[in-house]
This record gives structure tokens, sequence and C-alpha cells, in this order.
């Protein structure tokens, strides 16, 4: 409008315009060169957010970065108040996956979270692409996860079953080749029979097997 256009604002709306809210995107409307009215569109923040990001980071994610086509001015209202590390606005859906692209060859992991087509790109592009349900349907079907409820807590749920299947994984390789490595040493010198070994050894695998349908979330989640 001002740059492209040459258009102007009325000196005695200078201070009104000054004063427009920064979190809103903004539609300018001129005639005749003259900036006759802006239109204040919002695109409310969800409540969650400053609370989820503050969680994730207390989870152990390292940076946060919200990449956004909004201006600068709308972007860097919006990252002040939810508490990202970093912010980049008027972006395109090249430069997103661009973006990831460079923070994987700095031997980064990256997790993508979008909801729109302008998304589908970096979701792709990421090492794991989550969407929301409740947005475009080329993002869930490029992603790699699509949270069923329209609520971003359910990324913390989510990041703690991936660290409890994690953490299970881990436990149930060292216990069974524990006990395998025990099974074979007793084998090997004579204190128990094959039969037997065999015997403990699928016990073990069924107990275990057992323990693993155990629900890897508290029941409070």
């Amino acid at each position: 409008m001002f740059e492209d256009e040459h258009c102007y604002i009325p000196e005695d709306k200078r201070g009104l315009f000054d004063s427009l809210p920064k979190e809103y995107s903004h539609l300018y409307l001129a005639i005749e060169g003259k900036l006759a009215a802006v239109i204040c569109i919002e695109d409310p923040l969800r409540e969650e957010a400053a609370d989820v990001i503050a969680s994730l980071k207390k989870a152990g994610l390292t940076k946060v970065v919200m990449m956004t086509g909004d201006s600068e001015r709308t972007a860097a209202a919006i990252a002040k108040r939810v508490g990202v590390d970093e912010y980049y606005s008027e972006v395109l859906p090249e430069d997103k996956a661009a973006f990831i692209e460079k923070e994987r060859a700095k031997g980064r992991k990256v997790i993508m979270i979008g909801d729109g087509i302008n998304d589908s790109p970096a979701l792709s592009a990421a090492d794991v692409g989550i969407a929301i349900s409740d947005g475009a349907e080329i993002a869930r079907e490029i992603a790699d996860i699509t949270i069923g409820a329209d609520d971003l807590y359910q990324i913390l749920t989510l990041k703690s079953l991936s660290d409890g299947l994690m953490k299970r994984i881990s436990g149930n390789y060292r216990l069974i080749v524990s006990f395998n490595s025990l099974l074979i040493a007793l084998g090997v010198f004579g204190v128990i029979q094959p039969t037997t070994s065999a015997l403990f050894h699928n016990t073990s695998t069924l107990l275990i097997g057992l323990r693993s349908m155990q629900n890897l979330l508290p029941e409070h989640i």
C-alpha cells in the first residue's frame, strides 16, 4: 500500500494509525492515494499455546521456533506472548522447508507442527511432522502424526508417550540381553539343562511381553 502504491496517511489520522493493535493483521483501504480505512483481522491465539511451549521446553526441547506468513509486526507481538526462542515473519512455504533442512544439516532433530496447506513442505521435510486434526487435509496426509483432538496439550501427551515407549524398549532390551546371557553361561558350565534354559527363556519372553502391554501413561493424562 505505502511502498508500491505510494499511498499516504492523513496527518490527522497518524496517531490513530500508530495505535492500531499489533497482534492483528491489517488490510488497508485507500481512496485516490489516501488511506481511508484499516480493517483489523484477528487470528485468535490458542489459549493453551504459551503453556504448551513452556512445558515442551521443560520436557527437553531446546529450541522452539515460530514461522508465519504474517507481517513482522503481528509475528513479533505473538512471539512475545507465547515465549518462543526465535520467530520468522512473512515466510513462504519453501522458506519453512529450507529452514528445517538447514537445522537438520546442523545435526538437530526437527519436529514440525502445522495445520495449513502452506505447512505441507515443512511437514514433509521434518524428522517428525505433526498435523492438527482440524487442519488442511493435505497437511494431515503428509504428516507422520495427526493429533485427533483440537487441543495443543495433546502434544505434551505425545511427548510423554514417546519418552515412555523409548524407556520401555531400552529397559526390555537390557533385561533380555542380560537374562539370556545368564542362561547361556549357566548352560555352558553345565549348571542347567538345555530344556530348563529353554523353559526359562520362553517364560521370560512371555512375562516381558505381558509387562509391555501395560499402559505407558499415568492414568490422569
